[in-house]
């Protein structure tokens, strides 16, 4: 019963932390404000 319990508690663990991990802007990052108002526009990483 004991190990059931158990073997439960981490499924439900797992799934909550990948539904957590899946959560974060869409698309691609980029400066923040205005494209106009950016001095020195620069690439960021996409990783």
């Amino acid at each position: 019963m004991m190990r059931y319990t158990l073997i439960r508690l981490l499924g439900v663990t797992m799934i909550t932390t990948l539904l957590l991990a899946a959560c974060g802007k869409a698309g691609s990052p980029h400066a923040p404000g205005p494209s106009d108002q950016i001095t020195y526009p620069k690439t960021y990483p996409t990783e």
